[in-house]
This record gives structure tokens, C-alpha cells and sequence, in this order.
């Protein structure tokens, strides 16, 4: 398409995440000698403008809410030269043993030191296009078959994709399902995405992350259109564990047809619309 794909700018989003945390006192040396970390569970994005490759940026962080269970985290991800908003992200994220990701408190030092960084939502920041209600019951791979989930991916988690205790980070969950798009539009609509002018952009996110991925497991992902309006419409993706069929995540995102010579959003053409809401899963969501 001609710009970052969403997982870098969910990498740069982390980035942030371990800096605003080494400015609640949770650096890494103390992580280190907690064998503990402070991890993405739920994230929602909304991605403003293209970010093009070499584009100058910077992300700014601050905290909405810190509970004992762990923090409530804002992201926004602006152009250097101009101050744009590009990206927004909002991240719900636990502070966990190291070597299980089991919850653990999130020490006090945090808390106090978030006072200093608290913040409101900002309105542009909110859902647009999702619900951010409570995530559906964790899925099994039995459930996706049942519904008639399309495979749109099927690989392992490989050592370059995982953290320094071999656990898949969140860039790489939300690169698997950008990995699975153009299978899901050849598989949908019988169109590859290397050739034409009309491509497709997300425009919101949300990623909810279930149980820890490791590198070497089997994963498979299945993916379902949720809606269709005028110009959006919403796949549903959850990503599996091809050899127990438990769910590693599921993700909700808001897609626009995009024409790549003037980089505008479009309506969906009629014969593509009656398509796609043939396409529609009764009762999908994240």
C-alpha cells in the first residue's frame, strides 16, 4: 500500500510502553531482577494518516488509569514536522511474571508515579468504528470451524518474533493477521493485492491477547467479515494454536478501499458490497 504496515507502528506503540514504564520506576534492570514485565493485553489503535517510509515521528505516552491489577496506558504517535496526529493507541496492560505471564500486582512505586503522568482520553482517540465492550468468551478452534472461519494463515512462531523469554510480542500477533490479508482477499474475492489500483487500508484496530504464543508453537488464523457500511467494513480474526486449538488472540479491524493514486478512502463498489455482505458471520466479534 505504500505505508508502514500496522504492525510497526504496534512496535514503535511498545517501544513507548517500556518507556513510560521505566518513568513509573519499572526500568528494565528492575524487571530484570523481578523476572516480571509490564505486557500489552488489550490494545485499540486508530491510525489518522499514512505514515510513509523515512516519515520523522515521535510518540508521546501518559497513563489513564493505574489499578493494582495494572494500567490503563495512552499513546499518540505524531509527525515531527507537522505535529499531525498519525496514530493513537490505547493500551490496558498488566504487569506479570516473566517466565508465565501470570498477573501479578502492579508494584506501588507505579502507582504513586503515575500521578505524575495522568491524563485524559483525548475525543479523537475514541472508537470510531469498534465497540470496545468486554471481549467474548475465549474462543477454541472447534468454534471457528463451526462458524465457518475462512484459514487465512498458517505458520509458526519463530524465534525473531518472540521476546527474550521466547514469548510472541504483540507487533507480531497483528503482523500474522497483516500476513493473512491478502490470503483472506484472494480466498473472498479472487483479487490479488499486487496488482491494480485499488488497494485497502485499516483504520482502527483492536488486538486482546488470550494466552502466550512461544516460539516454535503452530498458528493458525481464521478469519470472518463481521459488518459492512458505506465505506467500511469490519474483519474479525482470531489466531489459534494449530495443535491444541486454544486461542493465542482475537482481533477486530475497521478497513477502507483505498484508491493508491489519490491515497483516498472509497465507497465499496456495488458488486463488491453485494459480495461482501454475503460474506457477513452471524455473532462474530473479539
Amino acid at each position: 500500500m505504500g505505508h508502514m504496515n500496522v504492525q510497526f507502528y504496534v512496535a514503535k506503540a511498545d517501544e513507548g510502553l517500556a518507556a513510560l514504564a521505566a518513568a513509573l520506576g519499572l526500568s528494565p534492570r528492575v524487571q530484570r531482577d523481578a523476572d516480571a514485565m509490564l505486557t500489552a493485553r488489550d490494545l485499540h489503535i486508530r491510525f489518522h494518516r499514512e505514515m510513509r517510509p523515512g516519515a520523522a515521528f515521535a510518540v508521546i505516552a501518559g497513563v489513564l488509569e493505574a489499578r493494582a491489577e495494572g494500567l490503563i496506558v495512552y499513546e499518540e504517535m505524531r509527525s515531527t514536522i507537522s505535529s499531525d496526529v498519525v496514530a493513537t493507541f490505547v493500551t490496558r496492560a498488566e504487569w506479570c511474571d516473566a517466565e508465565t505471564r501470570g498477573g501479578l500486582p502492579l508494584p506501588v512505586i507505579a502507582i504513586a508515579k503515575s500521578a505524575d503522568h495522568l491524563l485524559t482520553l483525548p475525543d479523537h482517540a475514541r472508537p470510531r468504528g469498534l465497540d470496545l465492550a468486554p471481549a467474548r468468551p475465549t474462543p477454541h478452534l472447534d468454534d471457528a470451524e463451526r462458524m465457518g472461519l475462512i484459514t487465512t494463515f498458517r505458520g509458526a512462531v519463530l524465534s525473531e518474533h518472540c521476546d527474550r523469554k521466547g514469548f510472541m510480542t504483540p507487533r507480531h500477533h497483528i503482523g500474522r493477521v497483516s500476513d493473512a490479508i491478502p490470503n483472506l482477499i484472494a480466498l473472498t474475492r479472487g483479487h490479488d493485492r499486487s496488482n491494480g489500483t485499488i488497494g485497502g487500508a485499516a483504520l482502527e484496530y483492536r488486538l486482546v491477547l488470550r494466552m502466550p504464543a512461544r516460539e516454535g508453537d503452530l498458528m493458525i488464523v481464521k478469519s470472518g467479515l463481521k459488518s459492512v457500511g458505506a465505506k467500511t467494513y469490519v474483519w474479525a480474526h482470531w489466531l489459534f494454536d494449530a495443535e491444541s486449538g486454544d486461542c493465542f488472540a482475537t482481533a477486530e479491524a475497521v478497513a477502507v478501499a483505498m484508491d493508491l493514486s489519490t491515497r483516498k478512502a472509497i465507497d465499496i463498489p456495488p458488486d463488491m458490497r453485494v459480495h461482501l455482505e454475503r460474506l457477513i458471520v452471524p455473532d462474530l466479534s473479539v
